[in-house]
């Protein structure tokens, strides 16, 4: 018969990227579940409670039930709430799980001293910060496809955040769906089909249409990319990434993609897209195009009174910059 350990008594979940949080909870549940089949969940925000409230949350049982009890928002803790849950995890009850959820901020020196205080006290901490930048959200792409079984390329992983965007949850639930209905091995043609092209017409094809000088090939995608309702900031990352890219492959000069990739933090098929790409281009026109970009991602964020323009004047604007000699 399997032995099962008793779970951890404390954890301290930490960030705002609420599906990572979501799973933090979910997997302390299952733990304490591991141990009594019958535990209860509870979950509470601390601006909810009373230091007596809270007592009666985590004091032992009469029948030594299982309970996971998680504290929301904790940083909006008060003094008083702060105490008590320090207090408390001194001498934890049997059969009770604290879950605490926060952000890592906090107004009051007691919320911003919290988690610090709980790590101190021995809590499984589970780091949650929010997922922003590219690289970060390739890897979680690529960790949800190993998690379902499956394996996928670098391109693939591109195309795929290309056709689903940036949202944590469908991301996962893509890669999820992709290895279920797949041999496990996730491709871009097996994206491109299961997203019914849409992969095609979206931020990338009108970032790699504009980077290459065709002008009527990258209005055409940024239409098809609008009326496809696909969030203006999407497309204006992918053009700064793709100007960025070609200006960073343009700086290094004609050399194995592969002996290129790890001076520049890249894989090999970029460089060697890039590389393509950067034959139509001089620095002064590059130059150009970084400035339209930098300029477009404030735009895109609200300091344009049309986002949909700015995107058009954008891309012309990268279309005239590749063309100049």
């Amino acid at each position: 018969m399997r032995s099962v350990s008793a779970p951890e008594s404390l954890h301290l979940v930490v960030g705002e990227e609420e599906l990572l949080v979501e799973r933090a909870v979910r997997a302390a549940l299952e733990a304490a579940r591991e141990v009594d089949p019958n535990a209860d969940l509870t979950r509470v925000q601390v601006t909810d409670l009373t230091p007596p409230e809270l007592a009666e949350l985590v004091s032992p049982s009469l029948f030594a039930e299982g309970r996971v009890i998680v504290l929301q928002s904790a940083q909006d803790i008060t003094k008083e709430i702060a105490e008590t849950v320090l207090s408390y995890v001194k001498a934890p009850a049997d059969g009770v799980t604290l879950v605490v959820v926060h952000t890592g901020g906090g107004r009051s020196k007691a919320a911003k001293d919290l988690p610090g205080q709980l790590k101190k006290a021995g809590a499984a901490v589970t780091e949650c910060a929010k997922i922003t930048k590219p690289g970060e959200r390739e890897a979680f792409v690529r960790n949800e496809v190993r998690r379902a079984g499956g394996k996928i390329d670098p391109e693939a992983v591109a195309t795929l955040i290309d056709a689903v965007g940036t949202n944590l949850r469908e991301l996962a639930a893509a890669a999820s769906q992709l290895v279920s209905d797949t041999d496990g091995k996730v491709t871009v043609d097996e994206i491109r089909r299961y997203h019914q092209g849409k992969a095609e017409v979206t931020g990338f094809a009108v970032a790699e249409k504009a980077v290459t000088g065709d002008r009527a090939g990258a209005m055409e995608a940024l239409r098809w990319a609008m009326q496809l309702g696909v969030p203006h900031v999407l497309v204006a990352d992918a053009l700064a990434d793709a100007v960025r890219t070609v200006a960073r492959v343009s700086a290094v000069g004609r050399a194995d993609p592969f002996s290129l990739a790890g001076p520049l933090g890249m894989p090999p098929w970029k460089i060697k897209k890039a590389q393509a790409q950067a034959r139509g281009w001089d620095q002064s026109g590059l130059a150009d195009a970084m400035q339209v970009v930098a300029g477009l991602n404030a735009d895109v964020k609200g300091v344009a009174a049309d986002a949909d323009y700015a995107l058009e004047r954008a891309v012309l604007r990268i279309v005239a910059a590749h063309g100049r000699r």
